[in-house]
């Protein structure tokens, strides 16, 4: 009897299909599906294809009574919805390209099928990709890029000039579309503007005081040679830095620089001097110019002055001619004797009394001078009085008393 069949033959056929399951330890098998052999795979994929049909609103497949299915024949995917899915998806993918945003410091060139079509300003905006390209830059932004390299002057000797070119984009149709390179056109732009201007400058010249001449012939070239090319590129500075002569002759070089900065020292002191000095010698003429025109005016007013009185005199002396004289000799000799600081009286009427009066002694020795000086004054009174002036014998001689009294006025 094999070991596999069943030891008696009167059990039913439960029992056949019981140890039929059974390995020949008595186990039972590991498939759990009740079946011999490996694990149901087509069971597995109906499954799976089952919830994926329930997800997408298929028809559901049916199962026979064994389990198994049928081969797949009623599972159904619908097609309607997977390409509705895959057209969102693609227009999603697309317009998340087409958008795009222009900032306040950008604009957009936009070729369709290669050609230029349209220059797009800061925005919201749409375009049609793959059809059309775009082109986005900021066109407000300063650009700038550095060259060094040694340079023969209209001497003919070498020297070495860094620059500085700072740049902008002003025209960007021209900058997209003229060049396939404009930044390189314009670095090759810059070397031969460089190369022109340094070979007509001489060496001092760029070494010393020439540099901001030179940065702005250069600057001028390019910008010529960039329109000629439209780059649609605007070259807004040109910086050169400190330029150095070559090693075997720098010392020599460093000298002169050093005399250049002291002259250019000496030249700002003077300047300063001259702005103190000169303010102050304009200054000093206006007042001697005032001063002068004062003084015209006041002689002005004083000659005419003098005239106005001598229209009244000749008028007083036309209406008496003898009083106007004697009036005119006592003013006139009081006025000198006021001023004189010697004086001498004679006597009266051919005596040879002789007074002589050293005012200016008597000022500048005044601790000398006695201190009753009633006996002085009466002397000078004296004199005054005895001093008789020559008139006409045909006159009356005034008297002491009149003299005194016009000689207080």
């Amino acid at each position: 009897m094999a070991w596999n069949e069943p030891g008696n033959s009167n059990n039913n056929d439960n029992d056949k299909d019981k140890n039929r399951d059974q390995d020949p330890w008595g186990k039972p098998p590991k498939n759990n599906g009740g079946n011999d052999g490996p694990p149901d795979l087509d069971e597995a994929l109906r499954k799976v294809k089952e919830s994926f049909n329930k997800f997408l609103g298929g028809k559901k497949t049916s199962n026979n009574n064994s389990g198994r299915n049928n081969g797949g024949g009623d599972f159904a995917i619908p097609i309607l919805p997977i390409i509705l899915i895959i057209i969102v998806v693609i227009i999603g993918f697309w317009l998340s390209k087409a958008i795009y945003v222009v900032d306040q410091q950008e604009e957009a060139v936009i070729l369709r099928f290669g050609k230029y079509h349209d220059t797009v300003k800061p925005g919201l905006h749409i375009y049609f990709p793959p059809i059309d390209t775009k082109f986005q830059v900021n066109v407000t932004a300063e650009r700038s890029y550095s060259k060094h390299g040694q340079m023969l002057t209209s001497d003919e000797n070498i020297v070495e000039i860094p620059l500085t070119v700072q740049y902008r984009i002003i025209d960007l149709e021209k900058f997209v579309l003229k060049n396939d390179a404009p930044e390189q056109s314009l670095e090759n732009a810059t070397d031969s503007a460089l190369r022109q201007v340094a070979g007509s400058t001489n060496m001092d010249d760029i070494l010393t005081s020439g540099r901001e001449k030179m940065a702005g012939d250069i600057q001028e070239e390019l910008t010529k040679m960039l329109e000629k090319y439209e780059t649609g590129i605007q070259v807004t500075q040109v910086n050169i830095q400190s330029a150095t002569a070559p090693s075997d002759v720098q010392s020599a070089f460093d000298d002169v620089i050093r005399a250049r900065e002291e002259q250019q020292k000496l030249k700002n002191e003077a300047e300063t001097y001259q702005n103190g000095i000169v303010p102050d010698a304009r200054g000093e003429a206006a007042r001697i110019e005032k001063q002068a025109t004062g003084y015209r005016e006041a002689i002005a007013d004083r000659a005419t002055g003098e005239a106005i009185r001598f229209e009244k005199l000749l008028a007083a002396y036309q209406q008496s001619p003898k009083v106007t004289r004697e009036r005119m000799y006592l003013e006139t000799i009081q006025e000198i004797l006021t001023k004189t600081s010697k004086i001498l009286v004679t006597g009266k009427d051919g005596q040879s009394q002789l007074l002589y009066l050293p005012i200016d002694k008597l000022m500048n020795n005044q601790p000398a001078i006695p201190t009753n000086n009633s006996t002085a004054n009466s002397n000078f009174s004296t004199g005054i009085n005895s001093y008789n002036p020559p008139m006409d014998t045909s006159s009356q001689r005034p008297t002491s008393t009149d003299l005194r009294t016009r000689g207080n006025r």
